[in-house]
């Protein structure tokens, strides 16, 4: 008996989980419908102000914005300050999709649209739905989740082709010719996969590469 009533816990738990997944796309279906064309930025949390990288990052949505873009980014501090800031002085739209990870989580001030989730899985979504182009600039881990999980996309169509831009050669070259030599080699990823990213150093070539692949 007892065993029953912790596994009716868990379904009726699970139940709840699913309306309050629901309810989280479709407020982000409903808030992000509307932006128009979009890029998201993404990046470290943990560089501050006086970094070369966050100075980069603010250019890079200022530049953006100048030419018809609005900007998402996970809404927090570090890379993600730094455009949401540059979009958001540059009277542009500055989008932070907020995740919940504990009490003391900082987030930043710049953005003017900001919504908040639960669950991983469904911010990625809105990541992937509403932008077209993704800009990679240095970051740790969720930096490099955001960004395989959009090559994964593109390699599989599930996802529409998009421009994805790693931002700084010296942070993210060892890790392509990694996957060259490695992968490549060993055909675990094949020559073609490599060609749907490029990397780029400053914040102009950026904003050429995407508009060369993307139209308004």
């Amino acid at each position: 008996m007892e065993k029953g009533l912790i596994i009716n816990n868990r379904a009726a738990n699970d139940s709840w989980r699913m309306f309050h997944i629901m309810a989280e796309f479709v407020e982000g279906f409903d808030a992000l419908s509307v932006i128009g064309p979009a890029v998201s930025i993404f990046g470290s949390a943990r560089v501050g102000p006086d970094s070369p990288i966050y100075a980069k990052a603010e250019e890079i949505a200022r530049l953006l914005v100048r030419n018809g873009f609005s900007i998402i980014t996970g809404g927090g501090p570090g890379v993600m300050e730094a455009a949401n800031k540059g979009a958001a002085e540059e009277g542009g739209t500055s989008i932070g999709l907020r995740i919940e990870l504990s009490k003391d989580e900082v987030y930043n001030d710049y953005s003017n649209l900001t919504l908040r989730f639960r669950y991983f899985f469904v911010r990625k979504v809105m990541f992937i739905k509403y932008a077209m182009a993704y800009v990679i600039l240095p970051g740790g881990y969720g930096t490099m989740d955001e960004c395989f999980e959009a090559l994964n996309l593109i390699v599989t169509e599930k996802s529409r082709t998009f421009p994805v831009i790693f931002v700084g050669t010296d942070y993210w070259q060892g890790l392509t010719d990694w996957m060259q030599n490695i992968p490549v080699i060993t055909g675990t990823l094949l020559p073609r996969d490599m060609e749907i990213f490029q990397i780029v150093d400053e914040p102009e070539e950026v904003v050429r590469a995407i508009k060369k692949l993307v139209i308004l």
